[in-house]
C-alpha cells in the first residue's frame, strides 16, 4: 500500500508526515516503567500463534501484536489497547492471556505516526511529544483496519467483537464504543472520562453517551490521583440517564494501572476481579 504525500489525508485525519515513526513494535518493557516488579505475569505462547504483525492502513502499515490459538479458527476477536506506553511488553502479554482462553486478541501500536514512548523515561516527554500528538480519529481509523486485517486472517469472527483498553486506551474503549455500531462489548480500564476538547480530542467519553453502542464495563479505583471519583460518579449518572448498558466498578483503597502487574501500582485482588469481571462481561454479550 502506498504511503501518502504529506499534506494528504486518510480516513479524515491529515498524514503529517511521510511513513510512520514507529515501524516495529518495543521489545521487552518500556523504560519509563523499569524497574520492572517481580511480580511480573508472564504468559508463554505455547499452544499460540503469536507476535508481530503489519496492519494495513489508509496511508501505510502500522505494526501491531496478534495473538490467537494455532489451531482451529473463527476464535471471537478482541481489541487490546494500549497504555500510555504503547504496545511494550505488557499489552503483548494480555494478548496472549485472551489466546489462552480461545480468542484472536490485537493489539495495534496506535502511536505509529508520532513517535515511539518505549525509549522515553520522562512521562512528560511521552505526552507531550508524542501522546497529546495522536489524533482520536486517527486512532478509530486504526482501530477499524485491525478488525479488516483479523476479518482477513481467516482465523477472527469479527461479528463477536470486543475491546478492552488500560490507562490511555481506557479512554479509547469509550470512544470506539460510540464510533462502531458493530462493537458487541467494551471493557475500559481506568481510562479518564473528562477533559477540556481540543482539536485532536474534541470529545471525553463523558461526551458520547448518548451515541455509545455497545454495553460498557467501566473499571475504576477509588484512589486514582488523575480520574477524581467525582468524574466516575458523573459518567456513571451520564450512562443511566442515556439508558445505556453500562457498569462502572469503583474499588476501595484502589490506585491507578492497578491491573499493570509489573508496576508497583498493581494491586492483586482487585486485578484478579476485574479480568472475572471482564471475562463474564464479553460473555454475556456477545464476545465468547
Amino acid at each position: 500500500m502506498q504511503i501518502q504525500e504529506r499534506g494528504e489525508k486518510a480516513s479524515g485525519f491529515d498524514v503529517s508526515r511521510r511513513g510512520f515513526v514507529v515501524t516495529t513494535l518495543a521489545t521487552g518493557f518500556a523504560a519509563a516503567t523499569q524497574p520492572v516488579s517481580a511480580q511480573t505475569i508472564a504468559t508463554d505462547a505455547k499452544g499460540l500463534t503469536a507476535g508481530e504483525v503489519k496492519i494495513p492502513v489508509k496511508d501505510g502499515e502500522i505494526p501491531a501484536y496478534r495473538a490467537c490459538p494455532a489451531e482451529g479458527g473463527s476464535f471471537p476477536t478482541v481489541l487490546v489497547v494500549q497504555e500510555i506506553f504503547g504496545v511494550h511488553e505488557h499489552i503483548k502479554d494480555i494478548c496472549r492471556r485472551f489466546a489462552k482462553l480461545g480468542y484472536y486478541a490485537v493489539a495495534p501500536e496506535l502511536y505509529a505516526r508520532q513517535g515511539d514512548v518505549s525509549k522515553f523515561t520522562d512521562f512528560r516527554d511521552i505526552i507531550g511529544k508524542v501522546v497529546s500528538k495522536v489524533p482520536d480519529e486517527q486512532v478509530m481509523s486504526d482501530l477499524d483496519a485491525a478488525v479488516a486485517f483479523a476479518k482477513e486472517s481467516g482465523k477472527a469472527d469479527t461479528a463477536k467483537l470486543g475491546i478492552t483498553g488500560y490507562c490511555w486506551g481506557g479512554r479509547i474503549v469509550w470512544l470506539y464504543a460510540a464510533h462502531n455500531p458493530n462493537l458487541k462489548a467494551g471493557v475500559a480500564w481506568y481510562g479518564r472520562l473528562v477533559g477540556d476538547p481540543d482539536e485532536l480530542h474534541p470529545k471525553s467519553p463523558i461526551d458520547v453517551v448518548d451515541k455509545i453502542h455497545a454495553p460498557i464495563l467501566g473499571l475504576y479505583g477509588e484512589e486514582d490521583t488523575g480520574i477524581p471519583v467525582n468524574s466516575v460518579e458523573a459518567m456513571r449518572e451520564a450512562l443511566k440517564r442515556a439508558g445505556k448498558t453500562a457498569e462502572i466498578v469503583l474499588y476501595p483503597k484502589t490506585p491507578h494501572a492497578f491491573f499493570a502487574d509489573y508496576r508497583p501500582s498493581y494491586r492483586k485482588e482487585s486485578a484478579e476481579d476485574g479480568w472475572k469481571r471482564l471475562l463474564a462481561w464479553f460473555k454475556a454479550n456477545g464476545v465468547a
